[in-house]
């Protein structure tokens, strides 16, 4: 057997499902003596729910009793009920669930699947960005966001995390890191939030993959002296995003630097679509902004133009920007949406039911079940990547919405000794015979 093929059996779901199993054994258990559902199932539990696009806990709860699968294909020794499951989970502190994030992301660079989605320099694009994923009016505990409405008072608690995932504009899937929980403490607005929590997850990222070469990329909130200080503190790279309304200074001196000739424009015509052209400005070692004129960025502007619509895009980046390079700089601030389109939308709109309150608990349920379903999503884009089963049966269900209804129905029939064995049933299908009733006949 090759080396590679070795590697390869480390990224199936079921080698991966175990890896998690045993990170789960080392997180930190508050109860005392030798509880009946260890912290490892507990986890499990949790994850197994979000990797069966369970629509609730309720859901989950009806398959407990009688499904051997979850011992069989999650190492479930004990699930715990919906109770038990909030009741071990609220207290676990969601920071010691990080490490798990790391294990398939480090299988993806021994089975040299990630070298694939290396961009530009060595580097692989990592795109950032904010969003919500509770909300209520009457809901609340100790960890939540406050927001009023200056108009009536009414108070909105709200809960939103800082997510993370390299992309790469060539490929659907996404690899998501760890999020980082925005907090009470971050500040009162959008911007002060991100970039206080985006501190955290740069510290954070750097002692998780300290090597690991990364462009990070975002929208115009984040292009502002402190992040990209500290972005620099960390060796990452950057392309963000900028806006005229928000950097007035840098763009007048642009506008400055275009009346004399300094700057640079060229055009292309698309290779793919002849009536697309990409037209380029670009200007090298241009300060931010006049409070921080010895921060210098290269600023690259672009223009794409079809019949009857011009888009219009800019961005500021530490990469010197040249003739034969802009476009791919250009490319990567666009992929810069994959964390809004691959990775929120789909966690929406694809099964994973992101804003479904599963449970907010007393302390950190809600963000334990975050952790949870981004590693649920974190595996099933691992398998995307490199798993030609899953890619299989995925192709025959033709989406991933029918692919987790077969898994779900399948997953309540049928005694399965492994994932895999269920990707086979799915792809060539399972010979239905009368059923074994569970009964006394002779009475």
């Amino acid at each position: 057997m090759s080396e590679s093929s070795k590697l390869r059996k480390h990224l199936n779901a079921d080698a991966l499902f175990k890896a998690l199993h045993d990170d789960f054994s080392n997180v930190s258990d508050f109860r005392q003596g030798v509880p009946e559902i260890s912290m490892a199932d507990a986890l499990m539990s949790g994850f197994a729910m979000f990797s069966l696009k369970d629509p609730s806990l309720l859901a989950f709860d009806e398959r407990r009793e009688i499904d051997q699968n979850l011992r069989t294909i999650y190492n479930i020794e004990k699930a715990p009920c919906d109770t038990q499951m909030r009741k071990i989970l609220d207290p676990v502190n969601p920071e010691q669930l990080r490490p798990a994030f790391k294990g398939p992301i480090r299988q993806l660079q021994r089975g040299k699947i990630l070298e694939g989605m290396v961009f530009f320099e060595g580097c692989y694009l990592l795109s950032l960005d904010g969003t919500g994923f509770f909300s209520s009016k009457k809901l609340h505990s100790e960890i939540c966001l406050k927001k009023e409405n200056s108009k009536t008072g009414e108070v909105t608690y709200h809960l939103q995390m800082l997510g993370a995932a390299i992309v790469h504009p060539a490929f659907k899937e996404v690899i998501p890191l760890s999020p980082e929980f925005i907090v009470k403490q971050d500040g009162q607005n959008k911007n002060d939030c991100e970039r206080n929590a985006a501190k955290r997850f740069f510290e954070k990222l750097r002692k998780d993959h300290p090597h690991l070469p990364l462009i990070v990329t975002e929208d115009a909130l984040s292009s502002n002296a402190p992040h990209i200080r500290e972005a620099q503190k960390y060796n990452l790279h950057y392309i963000l995003g900028v806006k005229e309304g928000d950097h007035s200074f840098l763009f007048e001196q642009v506008k400055k630097a275009r009346s004399v000739g300094q700057i640079t424009e060229f055009e292309i015509v698309d290779e793919e679509n002849p009536e697309m052209v990409h037209r380029f400005s670009f200007l090298n070692q241009v300060p931010l902004n006049e409070s921080n004129q010895d921060l210098l960025v290269n600023f690259l502007e672009y223009w794409e133009v079809t019949p009857g619509k011009v888009q219009h895009f800019s961005w500021v980046t530490d990469f010197t920007v040249t003739k034969n390079n802009a476009y791919t700089i250009m490319r990567g601030g666009r992929t810069r949406w994959k964390i809004e389109n691959e990775t929120f939308n789909t966690l929406k709109n694809q099964g994973y039911h992101f804003e479904h309150n599963y449970g907010l608990g007393e302390k950190n349920l809600r963000l334990v079940f975050a952790m949870l379903m981004m590693l649920a999503f974190l595996i099933d884009q691992t398998q995307q990547l490199s798993c030609k089963l899953f890619r299989a049966v995925w192709t025959k269900l033709k989406s991933k919405r029918a692919l987790w209804e077969r898994m779900r129905s399948l997953f309540k029939e049928f005694a399965f000794e492994s994932m895999q064995m269920l990707y086979h049933a799915i792809l060539y299908g399972v010979k239905f015979q009368p059923p074994i009733i569970l009964y006394d006949d002779t009475s």
